[in-house]
């Protein structure tokens, strides 16, 4: 567990960071390319029947680059920050429309004994503290999310006007809260986020736990308000799996994770979570729609050089808005890394999932209507789903460090 005590203290606490020294500025970044196959694509909502598509695409992880630093003010307090922004090699174009620094871009101070608090726009505790032990940590978000990311356990979610505050550890437990504002007139509540999560890490052993609540800015649901958290001020993390539910009133996500290290080159990862999203007056559906996920990651160090990972995750829908004949989805992630040195890495990347049952879609005129389930494995291919009820994806690529 000592690479994840590491992380989590370096994302979550800010204070371990040794590049974070006094006075100082580091800019930071990675290059990510590679290339792809999958199979059966169909643009979401389309319809369409799909075919088979290889592609040279933007990585795993995607490129980034960023800076980030600290000014001492004396007695263990720092003023910090975080200036990053996304790019694609395939084009050079920017991760974010109108937004240059759209990954985060975010100033607090921190002190060893009470904390960090910083304002901007940033990731979630319940990102943060139950990224250690997530299918994602040692599995991209591409191949490796549960389907659709439908439970935000990757790190795609950044929500704009965040106040955000990480405890110290206290022999092992920590623990973090944040708040967004929606900037609504004459409401608190539309298009606010919040969020709270608690981690323990013990030896070998680590477990965290936390949840985050999202509200649509438009009134009673519908159209997804331009105020209302993630990317640019939309929606993230809409896929196959519940694209006939993005005109919620609010989505809810609650999430447990832990893992066990037997040895320093095996470990052993689970997770669970519970989503609902909810409807309001102007939603397409009428009844709160819940989606149950169960997961698990074996990760090996073959060698000091090479990294495998293996995943599986289910996850089922529960009986709502007429389907007696729930949706669920079955994946299987594959992951390898060879170090070529410190900052070069070669990889290959493997998915599988079926999917089974029914499900809502959402039609241009914000309808729903009940279709066959059908599969995106992880969060690399919300876009473009299987056509029919299976999805495979291979992937091998290079990434540079800086």
């Amino acid at each position: 567990m000592k690479k994840r005590a590491l992380a989590v203290a370096a994302v979550a606490a800010l204070t371990a960071n040794a590049s974070w020294a006094q006075n100082s500025v580091t800019l930071y970044g990675t290059a990510d390319i590679g290339m792809s196959y999958q199979n059966n694509v169909t643009p979401i909502g389309s319809g369409a029947a799909g075919k088979s598509r290889v592609q040279m695409f933007n990585g795993v992880y995607g490129s980034r680059f960023g800076l980030k630093g600290a000014e001492d003010l004396g007695a263990g307090n720092k003023i910090v920050f975080t200036l990053e922004s996304g790019f694609g090699l395939t084009n050079g174009a920017q991760q974010y429309t109108n937004a240059m620094f759209g990954r985060q871009a975010f100033v607090g101070v921190t002190n060893p004994a009470y904390g960090t608090l910083t304002l901007g726009r940033q990731y979630l505790p319940y990102q943060q503290l139950l990224a250690p032990y997530a299918p994602t940590y040692w599995l991209p978000g591409y191949n490796g999310a549960h389907p659709g990311d439908i439970d935000a356990f990757d790190t795609g979610y950044r929500i704009n006007n965040s106040v955000v505050y990480y405890s110290p550890s206290y022999h092992g437990l920590s623990f973090g809260g944040s708040y967004a504002f929606g900037g609504v007139a004459g409401s608190v509540d539309q298009g606010s986020t919040w969020s709270g999560a608690v981690q323990y890490l013990n030896g070998p052993f680590g477990i965290a736990a936390g949840l985050v609540r999202i509200n649509n800015s438009a009134p009673g649901g519908g159209a997804w308000g331009a105020a209302s958290t993630a990317n640019s001020g939309g929606q993230e993390g809409i896929s196959a799996i519940n694209y006939g539910f993005s005109n919620a009133q609010a989505q809810q996500r609650i999430g447990v994770t832990g893992g066990w290290q037997f040895t320093k080159t095996l470990d052993i990862s689970f997770s669970y979570s519970n989503v609902q999203y909810i409807p309001g007056v102007n939603s397409g559906f009428h009844s709160e729609a819940i989606w149950n996920t169960i997961g698990t990651v074996l990760h090996w160090k073959a060698t000091p050089a090479l990294d495998i990972s293996g995943g599986y995750s289910y996850t089922a829908a529960t009986k709502s808005n007429g389907i007696t004949d729930p949706a669920s989805y079955n994946q299987f992630s594959l992951f390898q890394a060879y170090s070529l040195s410190k900052r070069s890495v070669l990889y290959a990347a493997q998915g599988y999932q079926h999917a089974s049952g029914k499900t809502l879609t959402l039609a241009p005129n914000g309808l729903t209507s009940v279709v066959n389930a059908t599969p995106s494995v992880g969060d690399g291919f919300n876009s473009t789903p299987s056509s029919t009820s299976n999805q495979f994806i291979f992937a091998v690529g290079y990434i540079q460090r800086f």
